[in-house]
């Protein structure tokens, strides 16, 4: 039997913030942001994280559940964006298993960088892989975009399988 071969995977995803008085806590890579930060805007609990890593399982798979899906599932009561990662996990070739996933937060706020260690350990546990296998880093990008200026967040996402 020949090698699955390695491939790679390219999200992408942007949210607005919710208004100020919103109650909807914020919501990133699975875990909940302190501080009184509103969330983002969205049907689904709008976690841009997971959203950016459904996107590039998407991209491996060639299966969009972003989309309908997704659409299906908050009509359905399922907002939860672990969800979502895993109905894209559930798409991949038999053989096939995350290796290794990368993420480029740019926001102006929140503070990602003390968060990143329960973030890794919450999308290491969705992914079923080791915590060392998954990168965060974060950016303001100079508050060049409105990511930076504080109007919301952009992630990007990138997943190797093999």
């Amino acid at each position: 039997m020949e090698p699955t071969p390695h491939r790679t995977g390219l999200g992408q995803d942007s949210h607005a913030f919710e208004p100020v008085h919103s109650q909807k806590p914020l919501l990133l890579g699975g875990v909940i942001f302190p501080g009184g930060i509103p969330g983002l805007q969205g049907n689904s609990d709008a976690d841009v994280v997971l959203h950016a890593l459904t996107h590039a399982i998407s991209g491996i798979t060639g299966i969009n559940i972003l989309g309908n899906r997704a659409d299906e599932l908050c009509r359905s009561g399922i907002t939860d964006s672990a969800v979502y990662v895993e109905e894209a996990l559930s798409h991949l070739s038999p053989g096939l298993r995350i290796l290794h996933v990368s993420f480029s937060i740019e926001c102006a706020r929140p503070r990602i960088t003390p968060m990143i260690p329960a973030m890794r350990q919450r999308i290491a546990n969705i992914l079923h892989i080791r915590e060392d296998r998954v990168g965060i880093t974060a950016t303001s990008g100079e508050g060049l975009t409105p990511f930076g200026q504080g109007l919301g967040i952009q992630v990007f996402c990138i997943v190797t399988a093999g």
